[in-house]
């Protein structure tokens, strides 16, 4: 697979509950339904790997990764009302989010 010129849009999600496999279960169920907005390319819903390096933070619960073929799609997803809706129905469940968007170099 290749992802040259795209424009990635990674979110990690800390929960509210973090020992709540219902919450996560949830969180994960709001995403896989988000993930039919149609401006995704591509799309990947993660948690922590096993891996242990002092440079790898796996504190975070959930990890959503997005390919948007332009920073246009993106801005469109953001307003998307699939979008919207999942923030409405999931924002109860964490207790902090990082983004990171990234393009190509």
């Amino acid at each position: 697979m290749e992802l040259k010129n795209n424009f990635i849009h990674h979110v990690y999600f800390w929960l509210k509950n973090p020992e709540s496999k219902e919450d996560l279960q949830q969180l994960i169920k709001g995403l896989d339904e988000l993930a039919q907005v149609s401006e995704i390319k591509w799309y990947h819903i993660g948690i922590p790997a096993p891996t242990d390096r002092e440079v790898i933070d796996n504190t975070y619960a959930v990890s959503w990764l997005n390919v948007f073929e332009t920073a246009a799609d993106q801005d469109a997803y953001q307003v998307h009302p699939m979008h919207l809706k999942f923030i409405h129905d999931c924002s109860k469940l964490w207790s902090k989010v990082k983004v990171y968007d990234s393009i190509q170099y």
